[in-house]
């Protein structure tokens, strides 16, 4: 093989080696995935990594010990090495920037436990910020995990970094005989009645359009808790609107 003379009693010595110490790798990797399925204080999902992360480096130790006891030099393997060390850096370089940008995040408090965010098709409270993602909690439970990458990288609308309170709205269209002043008049009374709703600032009709088909009203309030959600409350809103109108 190229300027090396290699023997069949090599070639066979080296698959027996292999074999035995493949052998024992493995049944080391079995009794450790065991052992570690068996740790009930432990994440299920980090016990799978780590019974694989443990076996992986079993069958390489063994393959690097056969090698060694045949008799070959394992400095021919450096190349090899250096070109698995390239492709690993540039797999890993995703997951090497999510770790990046949580520590930016943590540093740079942008975030913080229960903000409500929207990033990306996302929008929920941010109920744990990890090393490597931040985890949304939406309003009909789901969870998202959003790696910190994105949220470095892109941009993420904070509705509660300095100031909870939001603004909701709805739009409408009335006829053009309706008086517009005490329409609006009857619609903030309305609205100051629900219970999440602020008085200050207090709700507000403007007219927003005048349209063919009517008049375009927009009916606008704040709320100082969207952890609790907009959709109940801005229901409960359009209820107290269509009410007034039917009146």
């Amino acid at each position: 093989v190229g300027r090396h003379r290699e023997s069949l009693l090599v070639l066979l010595q080296a698959l027996l080696w292999v074999g035995v110490t493949l052998v024992i790798a493995l049944w080391g990797a079995a009794m450790l995935e065991q052992r570690l399925m068996k740790l009930d204080t432990m994440h299920t999902s980090l016990r799978a990594v780590l019974a694989r992360v443990g076996r992986g480096l079993l069958i390489l130790v063994a393959i690097l010990i056969s090698l060694s006891l045949v008799g070959i030099d394992l400095t021919v393997l450096s190349v090899f090495g250096g070109a698995l060390g390239v492709g690993l850096g540039l797999g890993l370089q995703k997951l090497v920037s999510s770790y990046v940008s949580g520590v930016v995040i943590l540093l740079e408090r942008s975030l913080a436990l229960g903000d409500i965010i929207s990033v990306d098709k996302f929008r929920g409270e941010v109920v744990q910020i990890n090393a490597r993602c931040t985890i949304l909690r939406g309003s009909d439970g789901s969870e998202a995990v959003i790696p910190n990458e994105m949220m470095v990288s892109s941009p993420v609308q904070n509705f509660s970094l300095s100031d909870k309170q939001v603004r909701l709205s709805s739009v409408l269209l009335v006829d053009y005989g309706t008086n517009i002043d005490e329409f609006a008049a009857q619609v903030r009374q309305a609205l100051s009645g629900i219970e999440r709703v602020l008085t200050d600032p207090g709700p507000e009709v403007l007219v927003k359009r005048l349209a063919q088909e009517g008049i375009e009203l927009e009916v606008a309030f704040w709320i100082a808790d969207p952890e609790k959600g907009s959709a109940s409350v801005l229901s409960e809103a359009n209820s107290c609107v269509l009410s007034k109108i039917r009146a």
